[in-house]
Formats: structure tokens, C-alpha cells, sequence
């Protein structure tokens, strides 16, 4: 089991880097304050990032870490007082942590999940059915392995073992196999032992130098099937976090947001990037435009040599839940002119695309 002093230790890069998410300031905190030696390292990394970032703005950092100054109790003066705790924390939460933009929608889906499960007070609610046949420890132990092959990538921050897929083993049969593994290892521990490692190595990847510094992201490495930019990597990443996040906030009937509209463009220019390779160059061209919040982008999807044979139009939220597997081809809201069997090939390749 891991310690409290091991779990801070692994925090301490997030710290120096003001990337702690919500819920480990007062623990590191504490702790800092009673252990000589990770206050030493804690003052040393700060140090380091201060001579790396050069002075940044607003007043300096202490040299010696102390206690978290605690926000002020009750719900902000203008809110809705009829508003859910959660929903209402989560609609209105600043950005999760200070990294590259392109790390910024997996640090909220972090925070958020982060939220969401800080709500599951009840023993009972831990064994919620939720999707497929996970329930909600399920689900979060399915997370922890779904980061694990980024986060081993990106340094020792991994929680669980590493996977090795056999040679010769199709990569979603390795996959599905190695999800049923972690599941079982993670149902011999508590909810809260699982929901630490993975909260855990989630801080471990966003203070990793690949979510702060954009040219290092744009390197491509070949992660749980696919070669992706890392940049793309952390995209994937806070996608299914904020799938499974609503997963669970379906399943306990709690209201889980959307992510910003800048994240969540983030997101669907990420899906278009997959979708256009999957249905080839040589399909009927359909053009695709998303639009609802953060305005409307337009994609030519298909062969680059025909007239366009049919219009699609989708909200981004539905498109990237579509691509996500939790929208039916058939049944997800849209809007369409021209050729439909050219959308109905559109729309049933996106769903294919899941890996949720």
C-alpha cells in the first residue's frame, strides 16, 4: 500500500509547478510540515522551476511551504441556491491546473472526475452499475489503466504494472484483456486506495515536462495502439475522462457539464483528425460542420477529388459523445441534405471509432 509519504513525494513536482489539483493542497501541506526532508525537496524544486519559468507574475512563493489558506465556506454571493453542490462546483471551477494548452482539457476532466467522485459518500454507490459491466470502482480502475501506458511514457509515474501486449495479439483484444486485469487487481483494494492511484498518477503526467512545455508534446509515440502527437496523447486522454466522468454522473443521476468550449473544440478537432483517415480518401465527400458554443468549423470529409455529395451538421458536444460511442449513429441529433447513405457512412464510422 502506498504511504502517505510516498503519495506526497510523488505530488512534489506537482506542487513546485502550482499544479496540485483540488483536494491534495492541505494534504501536501501538512505533511510538509512535518517532514524535514520532503520540505527540502519541495523548496528545491520550486527553486528549480523558479530558475527554469524565470520571476513570474504576482508576489513571490514563500520559501518555506505552509498551510493552503482555506476558501471561505458557502456558496459564492450570486449562487443558485437550488443549484446542486456538484454541478454548480463544477459549471463555475477556474482551470484546474496551470499547464500547455494542450494538457489543459485533461487537467479539468481530471478535476472534474475529481469532484464527481468526492460526492460518492455512500459505500453503496460504489457498486453503481455504470457502463458495460463496470460499476463505479470499475470504472475508475479502468481509467488507471487507460493512463498507465501515458503516463509510463512520460516518467515513473505509472500506478499499476506495465502492459505487454504478446506478439501476434491484436491490439483491442491485448487491451480488453488488460482493462479485466486491472479491474480484478483493483477490486482486492478499497474505492478510495483506487481513486488515489489514479488521482495520484494523473498529478504525475500534468507536472511532467510534456504538459508544460508544447515543443516537447510535439513529439509522436506509438501509445495503446496508435501513433499520436503527446499533445494528441493528453487530447485522448481527457476525452475519456470526461466520457467515463458522465458515465458515472448518469449512473448516480448527478449533472456532469460539458467541457469548456475551448476544450471541448480541443476535443472535436482531435475526433475529425481520426474520422477523416478512418473513412478514407476515397469515400463520397461529405462536408462536416460542428457548431454550438465557440461558433462553427467546417470539414471536408473524403475523397479531395469529388463535388461534395452531402451536409452534415452536428453540436460538438453530440459529435465528440458520437465518436465516444454514447451517441447512436442513427439516433444523435443532426442536421443533413444530399446523399444520406454519404452521411449514414460518416456517421457509423464515428461511432466505430470508439475505444470507451
Amino acid at each position: 500500500m502506498t504511504s502517505d509519504h510516498e503519495e506526497v513525494r510523488a505530488l512534489l513536482g506537482a506542487w513546485a509547478l502550482d499544479a496540485l489539483m483540488p483536494g491534495d493542497e492541505a494534504m501536501v501541506a501538512m505533511h510538509l510540515g512535518d517532514c524535514g526532508a520532503c520540505a527540502a525537496e519541495a523548496t528545491r524544486l520550486r527553486a528549480t522551476v523558479r530558475h527554469l519559468d524565470g520571476p513570474g507574475p504576482g508576489p513571490a512563493t514563500p520559501a518555506h511551504p505552509g498551510p493552503a489558506t482555506p476558501a471561505p465556506p458557502g456558496p459564492a454571493p450570486d449562487a443558485d441556491p437550488g443549484a446542486h453542490g456538484l454541478s454548480l462546483a463544477l459549471r463555475s471551477r477556474a482551470p484546474a491546473l496551470r499547464t500547455a494548452p494542450h494538457a489543459a482539457p485533461y487537467a479539468a476532466a481530471v478535476a472534474g472526475l475529481q469532484a464527481l467522485l468526492a460526492e460518492v459518500d455512500d459505500p453503496e454507490l460504489w457498486r453503481t452499475p455504470v457502463v458495460h459491466d463496470w460499476d463505479v470502482h470499475d470504472t475508475v480502475a479502468h481509467l488507471l489503466a487507460a493512463d498507465e501506458p501515458l503516463a509510463r511514457h512520460l516518467g515513473p509515474h505509472a500506478r499499476v504494472p506495465a502492459l505487454r501486449v504478446p506478439d501476434g495479439v491484436p491490439w483491442r483484444a491485448a487491451w480488453e484483456a488488460r482493462t479485466r486485469e486491472v479491474i480484478r487487481r483493483e477490486r482486492a483494494r478499497t474505492p478510495a486506495q483506487t481513486v488515489s492511484a489514479w488521482r495520484v498518477q494523473a498529478s504525475g503526467m500534468l507536472a511532467s515536462r510534456a504538459a508544460h512545455d508544447a515543443g516537447h508534446a510535439a513529439r509522436s509515440t506509438a501509445l495503446a495502439g496508435v501513433r499520436l502527437l503527446i499533445s494528441d496523447h493528453f487530447l485522448a486522454r481527457a476525452f475519456e475522462t470526461w466520457v467515463h466522468a458522465d458515465d458515472i454522473g448518469g449512473a448516480l443521476d448527478l449533472a456532469v457539464p460539458p467541457p469548456t468550449a475551448p476544450h471541448l473544440w480541443q476535443l472535436v478537432r482531435l475526433a475529425v483528425r481520426a474520422l477523416g483517415p478512418a473513412l478514407g480518401p476515397k469515400a463520397p465527400p461529405v462536408a462536416l460542420t460542428v457548431a454550438g458554443d465557440g461558433g462553427a468549423t467546417e470539414w471536408v470529409l473524403g475523397s479531395a477529388d469529388d463535388p461534395v455529395r452531402a451536409e452534415l451538421v452536428l453540436d460538438p458536444v453530440d459529435f465528440c459523445l458520437l465518436v465516444g460511442g454514447r451517441r447512436a449513429p442513427d439516433r444523435v441529433p443532426r442536421g443533413t441534405s444530399g446523399d444520406e447513405a454519404a452521411v449514414r457512412r460518416v456517421l457509423t464510422r464515428a461511432a466505430s471509432l470508439s475505444w470507451l
